[in-house]
């Protein structure tokens, strides 16, 4: 059983709440599955500014800036204030980023991406490797077991779904690649380079 965010409880796949919601009809409830840990503890150590995030995220610097203005995904560890300070995201907030261009890029209304967002935000963006959002253009369902997920594809509906398990590792995998920087020190954490370390190993074998 879930909570809408409504106030009233919702059984099976959570459906967030748009244009086409009211008139959803509810599925039965189905287990969660068991999933293991995902994505990297030393990320979550680590804060990443605007060009970061958006290479991360395979969006432009002008989306990151319209969706932090409008409140759709806001970066967590900083915000920009004044001149000279910049916004710096952590990984949940980049992997959230992804999500919401895969939403995009498929047709999903602005409307129901942000009911999706603020779900997750009130959730404390848990469990997001855990979770698969599904779709059918109209409306965004959280579905955190094959089970629920089953549920939606016998509506004989079209539906579409994000495995978030996925862009989770899609970003930690990225990330790894680019600068971060300490949320405790400010300290600017630079990857390490392949083909120096590369040529490393060359060296000693000669």
């Amino acid at each position: 059983m879930r909570s809408s965010g409504d106030g009233t409880a919702t059984d099976g796949p959570y459906l967030f709440h748009g244009s086409a919601a009211d008139h959803t009809p509810q599925r039965p409830q189905a287990v969660p599955a068991v999933a293991g840990e995902s994505g990297s503890a030393a990320s979550e150590q680590l804060g990443y500014r605007g060009p970061t995030a958006c290479a991360a995220a395979g969006i432009t610097y002008r989306q990151l800036d319209y969706w932090a203005r409008t409140g759709l995904v806001e970066p967590s560890v900083r915000s920009a204030y004044g001149s000279g300070t910049q916004r710096l995201y952590s990984f949940r907030d980049v992997v959230v980023l992804k999500v919401v261009k895969r939403f995009l890029d498929t047709g999903v209304s602005l409307q129901n991406i942000r009911a999706a967002v603020q779900h997750l935000r009130e959730s404390g963006f848990r469990d997001l490797e855990r979770m698969t959002l599904m779709s059918d253009g109209a409306t965004v369902y959280e579905c955190t077991s094959p089970d629920e997920v089953h549920d939606l594809l016998q509506g004989g509906q079209g539906v579409f779904g994000i495995a978030v398990g996925v862009v989770w590792r899609d970003v930690d995998a990225a990330l790894s690649q680019l600068h971060g920087e300490r949320v405790d020190t400010g300290e600017t954490i630079v990857p390490p380079n392949p083909t120096d370390e590369l040529a490393r190993r060359r060296g000693r074998a000669v």
